[in-house]
């Protein structure tokens, strides 16, 4: 730590601010019953004696009524009093400040500043206490005139009147030890209170990070495997009900949906490795792939993309399937993330028209500009029954939409919107708008279609 950094520490700690606490109606009575005892002790103290000293007790002692309220201020307000009126101080004067220290180091807002006050503004009253002489007749000893101290000595008339050496210490200087060692141990116990408060803030902050990033990991984990199961086990699901229904009538048929299910199948499991191979913790060097087979070399193979949007469309078509697609614009060699965003928009509104809507006619179109990627999934809505030979099955299981919140959230990262609607003349329409950096912009490698 440099000797620079020491001031800045200090005056973070001094601004450091904690939430206000709103004061119950019991507190505010409390404090004024308080504050009002204490007046009337400091009263009391001086009545029989000199009524100058009325104006200083209630000077130092009233303050205390807005001590959780305004504790600092109070402090400050009730020291700079028993400065002033040093010469009427009495015992409730000592128990004043501390109250009024003990206040601030525990309910004010700003601890760090009222903790730095405490022990100099006990020096600075001990200091004037030291050098002060008493108001006369109070704290005032008649001794000898021998083996007095210099600048010691005063001369004031006794209450017997007559006159003679009196000797100006004592009480006072007791008092101002007694306020410097009292803020001296608020302080530090103060310190220490306010150390661990912060350690077990710190780490209340820390567990409750951990466990928004451990909420945040699980979404994403299920929506990745929603994203990379839904998809495949839908195409699945549909070709296999094909299958049955045509397998005595046309066993050709009924081949080519059981060879689509299993290569759905087969890009299901592909995903799955992959995805697996990112939760799993790293291999240690030289281990082989082990019990997770694959799952090293999924590591090395990237997250889908707009490159595999045509083998997508592939699938979904052999499963029945009509899909439209049209590129405008070009697309360019967009961010990893960004680019498995599109296409999972893209897998996602294919796989709810197929659970939802079957065979309807679908279009998707991306448009490519320099400020945005825009990517638009349209379906014209469930048709009417056909004599086409491969039916799909209409009791596809819905997935309760979290494919689409998913889709918001990932959409949103990039500082996206997703719109998913039904149209207005029938079906459903998905639309997802990504903006885009000029810096995104790389080579074309899907040319535009008609």
């Amino acid at each position: 730590m440099t000797a620079s950094s020491k001031p800045r520490q200090l005056l973070a700690f001094a601004r450091s601010a904690e939430p206000r606490t709103v004061l119950s109606r019991r507190a505010v009575i409390t404090d004024i019953t308080f504050a009002a005892l204490v007046t009337a002790a400091s009263v009391a103290a001086v009545i029989g004696t000199f009524h100058d000293g009325i104006p200083a007790g209630l000077a130092t002692s009233v303050p205390l009524a807005a001590r959780r309220r305004f504790p600092l201020a109070v402090f400050l307000v009730v020291v700079a009093a028993a400065l002033v009126t040093k010469a009427h101080a009495t015992d409730v004067t000592v128990v004043a400040i501390v109250i009024g220290g003990y206040s601030a180091a525990v309910h004010s807002r700003f601890r760090g500043a009222a903790l730095l006050t405490l022990i100099p503004a006990g020096i600075l009253v001990a200091w004037q206490f030291w050098r002060a002489s008493p108001a006369p007749p109070f704290d005032v000893i008649q001794v000898l005139p021998r083996r007095i101290p210099a600048g010691a000595v005063s001369i004031a008339k006794t209450p017997s009147g007559l006159a003679g050496l009196q000797y100006a210490v004592g009480p006072l200087r007791v008092a101002g030890l007694l306020v410097l060692v009292s803020l001296a141990s608020i302080a530090i116990v103060g310190a220490v209170v306010y150390a661990g408060d912060r350690i077990r803030r710190l780490q209340s902050e820390h567990e409750a990070a951990t466990r928004r990033a451990l909420r945040m990991e699980r979404a994403r984990i299920a929506s990745e495997l929603h994203d990379v199961v839904t998809h495949n086990v839908s195409v699945m699901i549909v070709q296999a009900g094909a299958a049955r229904q045509v397998l005595s009538e046309s066993p050709d048929d009924a081949t080519a949906a059981l060879l689509a299910v299993e290569a759905s199948g087969r890009a299901a499991m592909t995903e799955l490795r992959h995805l697996l191979g990112l939760l799993s913790p790293p291999a240690a060097p030289g281990a082989g792939a082990g019990a997770h087979g694959g799952v090293a070399e999924a590591e090395l193979q990237p997250q889908p993309g707009l490159e595999q949007l045509q083998p997508l469309i592939d699938r979904v078509t052999a499963a029945g399937l009509s899909v439209d697609l049209q590129i405008g614009g070009g697309l360019h060699d967009l961010p990893p993330g960004l680019d498995l965003a599109a296409f999972r928009v893209v897998q996602e509104a294919l796989t709810n028209v197929i659970k939802h809507a079957g065979q309807a006619r679908t279009s998707v179109r991306l448009d490519l500009s320099e400020t945005e990627l825009v990517v638009d999934v349209a379906d014209a809505g469930r048709p009417a029954p056909t004599g086409r030979p491969i039916p799909v099955p209409p009791a596809v299981p819905s997935g309760g939409g979290r494919g689409l919140m998913g889709l918001r959230e990932r959409i949103a990262i990039y500082g996206g919107e997703l719109d998913a609607a039904p149209r207005p003349g029938g079906g459903w329409r998905v639309r997802a708008r990504f903006p885009l950096e000029p810096a995104e912009a790389g080579h074309r490698y899907l040319a535009p279609t008609a």
